[in-house]
């Protein structure tokens, strides 16, 4: 049995000023929750589960001495963000901070400018995780990467990726990037580039990248279309995937 005064405090986690207030963020879904207990289990502070995912699981719960509650589906519904719930919801701390030092001569690096949709900034964490980068950058007005949706988006990269927030140009200026492209609709093929590693931009959904950091960009870039295509841009996330593919492609290993 859940109290309401449990239901209160996981619910005000759905919220930004109350996830930095509390440092603690909701993580939900069993696959989410299994990765949390396997490789963060230090940031785990509660979980609320339903009978099943205890009795399935009880074994990894309890040997990482985690907190937990028993709960029915119903009770499960009044916590959750998700329209059918998947079981589980885990309380977890915030992440300590790391410092980590980048060289972007020998690597490619993602910033978000702006990037709004929670589902977009999970997807692009996602991405980044997929083709061997650990940290990505982001505009301070960039979403939380505590969303629920960021978090449930990330299909768990959001443990694997350290998310930094500062302005574009005090990145550059403090790491004195030489290389620093964007994606527009008016830069160059992207195929028909000779990639080097440096930072990579991904600008605002509806309004690209900022007039502020587009004066930052030496190496403009756009994905080439169809000349009769009909549509008038892609998807952030889609756009970072085939930019990000084609770097790979380029300077992977």
């Amino acid at each position: 049995m859940i109290s309401k005064n449990q239901i209160n405090n996981i619910r005000s986690l759905h919220l930004k000023k109350n996830r930095d207030l509390r440092k603690q963020f909701i993580a939900e879904g069993v696959k989410t929750v299994l990765e949390l207990i396997k490789y963060r289990p230090d940031c785990l502070v509660e979980i609320y589960a339903t009978e099943d995912f205890v009795i399935q699981n009880g074994d990894k719960i309890a040997s990482n001495n985690i907190n937990y509650f028993s709960i029915t589906e119903h009770e499960l519904e009044k916590i959750s963000l998700q329209s059918t719930p998947n079981k589980v919801i885990a309380i977890c701390n915030y992440f300590e901070n790391q410092d980590v030092k980048i060289d972007f001569n020998t690597n490619f690096i993602l910033y978000m400018d702006d990037i709004r949709d929670p589902g977009n900034f999970g997807t692009i964490l996602r991405l980044a995780n997929w083709f061997g980068s650990y940290t990505v950058f982001c505009s301070p007005q960039s979403c939380d990467v505590y969303n629920p949706k960021v978090i449930q988006s990330s299909m768990g990269a959001f443990m694997r990726v350290n998310c930094k927030y500062l302005n574009l140009s005090e990145l550059v200026n403090k790491n004195k990037i030489q290389n620093i492209y964007g994606a527009v609709l008016t830069g160059n093929n992207l195929y028909k580039q000779n990639l080097q590693n440096g930072l990579i931009v991904v600008g605002n959904e509806a309004n690209g990248i900022s007039a502020e950091n587009l004066k930052l960009i030496n190496k403009p870039i756009t994905i080439p279309c169809h000349v009769n295509n009909g549509t008038e841009s892609l998807n952030a996330a889609m756009a970072a995937s085939i930019i990000i593919a084609e770097f790979y492609r380029q300077l992977g290993t």
